[in-house]
């Protein structure tokens, strides 16, 4: 293992530090991840201020990478389970057996308002269909600001990390499997969450979490966090514009193996596209529990 001296003196001054920490986990092999101390305290003040500023769980993640493992140990493991477990639906009627459109954001529905435009309402009402998808994995310019910005490395989060469905406000949402309430939040940036639900799972002795996002006001007087939940059990409603982050109604829905540091009722919605394969670790396809047919998130051309 390469000298944790020589290593974090190619982090220092470093414009992009997550690209540097992973080829630094690549020269370092099994174990990087161990070496993230050490880094922080030979690289120069300014470099350990830049990453001191983000999450440190993401960090250990990116060495994991770089040094050829998954970003989270148990990643692997956790997709097998959740692609072999049953599952309750989170909506009635179930989303693969009703009308929906995918509501890409890329140019495929060039009248289409934005989430945030209250023009959107009417735009998705004329539709005349059930169900909205918005994609995992898809890179989305809206999210090109400040707000999605850190001090490690001039790129954005612009990676859809979770799977969004939009319908009416006030629409029931129900848990897919068996959990224990970890947070129950509101989220009140503007553009943010609002009402935020992140259950804790564990299945075949691994752990993960779900989080539902831009819910409605109900949710807190639905949960709490420590109580017990069981699969298809009503957890919340559809948020409306006032309540759920300033969004057209939709939930976001997601799956964290693990929680990095945050621990605030919060978590990352979107990821760095140069680091999709970890964000793919930290989060998996929501499609696991959702079970969708692929092509009901493709734009279908006209007849």
């Amino acid at each position: 293992m390469t000298d944790p001296t020589t290593l974090a003196a190619r982090l220092s001054g470093a414009p992009d530090l997550y690209a540097s920490l992973r080829a630094l986990g690549a020269a370092a092999g099994p174990g990087a991840v161990e070496l993230l101390p050490a880094l922080l305290q030979g690289c120069d003040d300014a470099t350990r201020a830049r990453l001191a500023s983000v999450d440190q769980g993401l960090l250990r993640a990116v060495l994991r990478k770089g040094a050829g493992g998954p970003a989270i140990p148990h990643a692997p493991s956790l997709r097998r389970a959740l692609a072999g477990t049953a599952v309750r639906p989170l909506f009635l009627p179930e989303i693969a057996q009703s009308p929906t459109i995918a509501l890409l954001t890329s140019g495929e529905h060039p009248d289409m308002p934005a989430f945030s435009d209250r023009a959107f309402d009417r735009w998705f009402t004329a539709k005349g269909v059930r169900y909205g998808l918005g994609s995992y994995g898809e890179r989305r310019s809206v999210y090109a600001t400040a707000q999605f910005a850190d001090a490690a490395s001039p790129e954005r989060r612009t990676v859809h990390t979770g799977i969004d469905v939009f319908a009416p406000a006030g629409t029931p949402l129900s848990a897919p499997l068996p959990g224990t309430v970890l947070h129950v939040t509101y989220n009140a940036d503007p553009l943010d969450y609002g009402h935020t639900l992140i259950i804790a799972h564990e299945l075949d002795g691994i752990p993960f979490n779900t989080l539902y996002g831009h819910l409605a006001g109900t949710l807190p007087g639905l949960l709490h966090p420590g109580q017990t939940v069981k699969a298809g059990q009503l957890i919340g409603h559809l948020g409306d514009w006032h309540e759920n982050g300033g969004w057209a109604a939709h939930v976001h829905f997601q799956i964290m193996s693990d929680m990095l540091e945050q621990t605030g009722g919060n978590f990352f919605g979107v990821g760095h596209h140069s680091l999709w394969d970890v964000w793919q670790d930290i989060c998996p396809d929501p499609n696991l529990l959702m079970r969708l047919p692929p092509d009901q998130f493709t734009v279908k051309a006209a007849p």
